[in-house]
């Protein structure tokens, strides 16, 4: 099974790649970081983000997608740009979409937690949340 973590921040959806078989999950090298979108009031760049996105997801043959949830409301409430792109994810025709509260994949990390800390995986500092996502909906999964 290969799986994407998905983080939204700003105009950026922040990827990891991650593949599990035999039980063992291994970090899939990828040609980008994060998918960007220029101006998100625009169609044709909505289409070219979705296009772009659903290219990646088809190239690594994906079968998984894991967005980390964000809050609607409050201090830490994500942007109207954020929820643009989650939706413009969620509605890519043949590709399987879910959106992760963060309260499951704490509940994941601490049923299953890293062998090896953050910093050892090669992974840039900002993918971090979108890796742990896809991580613990990936072990959890395997029970």
């Amino acid at each position: 099974m290969k799986i994407c973590g998905v983080e939204i921040s700003g105009n950026d959806a922040i990827v990891s790649l991650l593949q599990l078989s035999d039980g063992v999950f291994t970090i899939l090298d990828c040609r980008v970081a994060k998918v960007s979108i220029g101006n998100a009031n625009d169609t044709q760049n909505m289409r070219d983000f979705q296009f772009s996105f659903a290219k990646l997801m088809q190239d690594y043959q994906i079968n998984k997608v894991v967005i980390r949830q964000r809050q609607t409301k409050g201090k830490f409430a994500g942007g109207a740009v954020g929820f643009k792109l989650e939706a413009a994810i969620q509605l890519i025709d043949d590709l399987s979409v879910e959106v992760i509260p963060a309260t499951e994949t704490k509940e994941g990390l601490k049923k299953n937690p890293l062998a090896v800390p953050f910093k050892e995986t090669g992974l840039k500092q900002y993918q971090e949340s979108a890796f742990l996502v896809g991580y613990a909906h990936i072990m959890s999964s395997k029970h």
